[in-house]
């Protein structure tokens, strides 16, 4: 899953304008010169890896021109909404880190969703999409919110009745997914949905080119709480990639944060298992663009980051940082924020006299 594809960067370019991506002042990139490898840069290389400038190969759903650009325009679609109000881009903000600043999202009729919003950028790389991993990947992420009657409320025949109904999607579909007889189909909008998603990445950030041998990249600062990072046992559970994101965990191993952080309610992947000693595991969310993504946890409950590494220092190690610990810290986190995501808007395909109409 984690292949990159050296074609589809040259896709996202064309269908996404991914080549507007913002670059850092000065131009630093993976081309900058590499600085000689200190100790701290060696120990970080084996637990975490840079994200890649290009998106990895989606098993059994390649990427095509057409597939992307059917994909990004399903994303930004509110008519895959009952209401025709709801987008995947509602809850997942590209210009918000991709998420969309709620402690939980606003779905059909005002309603609020159970859990904060994970964001949409470098997903790919999570063991699992959903809080509670009961998505295996982006694919099985995209129909969920669609069919729940708290999210977009559209029952999944509808979502193909509706796109069947736009003369322009047939023509999009047909292109996406050549030689079918009815293209217009749930799963392959999923397909193509994820496609496009796979390549929201945020590649380039202060820690990633660090990473990559630039020393200079992280101030002593940054250096510092990534030093209390590996030492304190963060890393344990927030490597790889996506500086986590790839295992579950209780949260509370130590001590329990609070019924207004973990509601009792919500036993989390215990509730996919079966399994009670999987009751308030959660998937580990990824740390990268953190600082874009506040509100955190699950529930969206914690809103300053300082407060939210101060909470799982005691809840998940048992340990009581310190003031000037949990600054280096955050100011390590600040470094996993890359280069954003620059996309143009699609023009979306006409509704017609035949369209289903949006539902109360």
């Amino acid at each position: 899953m984690l292949r990159p594809t050296v074609g589809f960067v040259i896709l996202a370019c064309l269908a996404t304008a991914a080549c507007d991506r913002q670059r850092p002042v000065g131009g630093a990139s993976a081309a900058s010169p590499p600085s000689a490898t200190e100790p701290l840069m060696a120990s970080a290389r084996t637990l975490f890896k840079a994200v890649p400038a290009t998106a990895p190969a989606l098993p059994g759903n390649d990427a095509t021109p057409a597939k992307l650009a059917l994909g990004k325009m399903l994303f930004f679609d509110p008519r895959l909404s009952a209401s025709h109000a709801i987008s995947c881009a509602s809850c997942h903000n590209i210009g918000l880190g991709g998420t969309d600043t709620q402690p939980t999202s606003i779905g059909h009729h005002w309603q609020r969703g159970g859990r904060n919003a994970p964001t949409v950028l470098n997903a790919v790389f999570n063991t699992a999409q959903f809080w509670d991993g009961r998505a295996a990947d982006l694919q099985a992420q995209a129909g969920g919110p669609m069919a729940n009657p708290v999210e977009m409320a559209s029952p999944q025949a509808h979502v193909a009745e509706q796109l069947q109904g736009i003369p322009g999607y047939r023509d999009a579909f047909s292109k996406a997914f050549p030689g079918e007889t009815d293209p217009v189909t749930l799963p392959n909008a999923e397909k193509a949905i994820a496609v496009f998603e796979a390549g929201l990445l945020t590649p380039d950030s202060p820690f990633d080119l660090y990473l990559k041998g630039d020393a200079t990249a992280l101030t002593a600062a940054q250096k510092q709480g990534l030093q209390l990072f590996i030492g304190k046992g963060c890393a344990a559970c927030h490597g790889g990639i996506n500086v986590g994101g790839g295992m579950y965990a209780k949260f509370g191993v130590v001590a329990s944060p609070g019924d207004v952080m973990r509601p009792p309610g919500d036993k989390g992947r215990s509730v996919v298992t079966g399994v009670s000693g999987d009751d308030y595991g959660f998937k580990v969310p990824t740390l990268r663009n953190i600082a874009l993504t506040a509100p955190y946890f699950h529930t969206g409950s914690v809103w300053d980051l300082r407060q939210a590494v101060e909470v799982m220092g005691a809840a998940q190690l048992g340990a009581k940082l310190t003031g000037p610990e949990i600054d280096s810290i955050t100011a390590f986190l600040g470094s996993l924020t890359g280069v954003q995501p620059s996309l143009l808007l699609p023009i979306l395909p006409a509704s017609v006299a035949t369209t289903a109409r949006p539902q109360p």
